[in-house]
C-alpha cells in the first residue's frame, strides 16, 4: 500500500533527520514530500537570492540521501517561505527583499525543470500580522512563484494565513488571474474544507488529525495527508509526529471510514495527478 505524507521536513541539525523518516517508514509510510524549511535552518542567513539558492541546493542533497539512506521514496519541494521574505524585508528594504527572492524563485523553478524537485513551496504569504506593504508584496512573490510554476507545469505548495471558505474562493481568483491549472495549486495546512477546494479547483492537503481527516472524508476523498512535521527535537512531535498519516490511513481503513478506493485515490491518484508524476511502488 503506498501512503504519501505530502508536507514533511526535515533537519540534520536540530531533528532527528533520517531517524524520522524510518519511523515514518515502520509505520507503514512509504513517499514523502520533503519541503525546504528556510535557509537559516539550514546554517545560511536568509540575506541573498545566493543565500536561498544554496539552502536549496542543500535540500536537494538532503532528499537524495533519503533516497539513497532509507526505503522510503522522497520528492524535494523548493521554493522561499513567506516568513523568510517577511525577514529579509525588515533587515534589507522591500525592494530589495522583493527582487532576492523573485531571483530564488526562479532557481527553484529551474530544480522542477530539471527533475530534481517536483514543486515549488512553500511560498505565500505570512500567517501572522505584517504591515499592509508586506502584505501585498507577499501576495505579488506569491502570484510570480505561481507564474513560475505555471510556466514549468509543475505543483506549487501554498503557506498562507488560516484558510476558510472565503479565503478559498480568494485564491481560486488569484489562481484563475495567474492561469495556472487549479489543481497544481496544493493549500498546505488545509482545513477539511474538501468540497469548497474542489469547487475553487485547488488541492488541499489536510493535517492529518483524526477530527479532520474524519471531516475531509465525509465530504470526499480529494485531498491529501500531510503532518507538516518540522523535525524540531526541541518541539518533538510538531506539528504532527513523523507516523501520523501512516497510522491514521491504516486505522480509518481498518474502522471502515477508508474504503481501499479512498486510500487509493489519497495517497496515488490525487499526488500523481497534482505532481504530474508517477509513484513508485
Amino acid at each position: 500500500m503506498i501512503i504519501l505524507d505530502d508536507h514533511f521536513h526535515v533537519d540534520p541539525f536540530k531533528g532527528l533527520f533520517l531517524e524520522a523518516v524510518k519511523q515514518f517508514h515502520r509505520a507503514g509510510g512509504t513517499h514523502l514530500m520533503v519541503v525546504y524549511k528556510t535557509a537559516h535552518d539550514y546554517g545560511f542567513p536568509g540575506m541573498s537570492a545566493e543565500d536561498f539558492i544554496k539552502a536549496m541546493d542543500f535540500h536537494i542533497e538532503l532528499v537524495e540521501k533519503i533516497n539513497k539512506e532509507t526505503p522510503v521514496k522522497a520528492y524535494a519541494v523548493v521554493g522561499v517561505h513567506p516568513a523568510e521574505f517577511v525577514y529579509l524585508a525588515e533587515k534589507k528594504g522591500l525592494e530589495y527583499a522583493k527582487n532576492e527572492v523573485m531571483k530564488a524563485l526562479e532557481y527553484a523553478q529551474r530544480l522542477c525543470l530539471e527533475g530534481k524537485a517536483v514543486a515549488i513551496g512553500e511560498i505565500g504569504r505570512p500567517h501572522y500580522e505584517v504591515p499592509p506593504e508586506i502584505w501585498d508584496a507577499s501576495i505579488e512573490l506569491m502570484k510570480y512563484g505561481m507564474s513560475l510554476a505555471k510556466e514549468a507545469d509543475c505543483a506549487v505548495q501554498l503557506h498562507t494565513e488560516s484558510f476558510d471558505e472565503a479565503k478559498f474562493r480568494e485564491l481560486g481568483e488569484i489562481v484563475e488571474e495567474v492561469g495556472i491549472k487549479p489543481y497544481r495549486v496544493v493549500k498546505h495546512f488545509s482545513p477539511p474544507l474538501v468540497k469548497v477546494a474542489e469547487e475553487v479547483g485547488v488541492f488541499p492537503s489536510i493535517i492529518a488529525s483524526k477530527k479532520n481527516i474524519a471531516e475531509a472524508i465525509k465530504q470526499g476523498n480529494r485531498f491529501m495527508m500531510e503532518t507538516d512535521y518540522i523535525d524540531d527535537k526541541r518541539r518533538p512531535g510538531a506539528v504532527l509526529g513523523p507516523k501520523t498519516v501512516p497510522r491514521r490511513t491504516k486505522a480509518f481503513l481498518q474502522n471502515g471510514l477508508f474504503t481501499e478506493e479512498d486510500v487509493y485515490k489519497i495517497h496515488v491518484e490525487n499526488p500523481e495527478k497534482v505532481y504530474g508524476m508517477e509513484m513508485e511502488e
